[in-house]
């Protein structure tokens, strides 16, 4: 008896995303390798700001393993979840004496990749 497994991956990305990468990847790190509804389930009642964006990536990614690939939303599970930093958006505030004081608002960038392991088992006949 012989055990094969065929592994297929879909993933998403969301670009310039406000919030700074370390704040998102204190959330990544929860659902990183659970199961596609653990993480929706945990996404929703986790208290952070960035599971919103989270979640839309997250949905994408399913989808694009739904459509492109045709498996089953109900057997995927998280492979990887990154979040990197991007480029910040510059913004100035007056302040006295007519000075401007500089203030950068952190992007990032989220990848989810979701994956399928399916099991096949095949008997060697002799």
């Amino acid at each position: 008896m012989t055990t094969s497994s065929t592994k297929t991956t879909a993933q998403a990305h969301g670009r310039y995303i406000r919030g700074s990468a370390s704040k998102v990847r204190r959330v990544l790190d929860q659902i990183r390798g659970r199961t596609y509804r653990d993480a929706l389930i945990m996404l929703e009642f986790m208290p952070y700001r960035s599971t919103e964006p989270i979640t839309k990536v997250l949905r994408s990614a399913v989808a694009n393993a739904e459509n492109n690939l045709g498996l089953d939303p109900s057997s995927l599970m998280i492979s990887t979840a990154t979040a990197d930093m991007g480029p910040p958006m510059k913004r100035y505030r007056p302040r006295a004496q007519g000075r401007a004081f500089a203030i950068k608002k952190q992007t990032c960038h989220i990848s989810i990749s979701v994956s399928a392991t399916q099991l096949t088992n095949s008997e060697d006949s002799d």
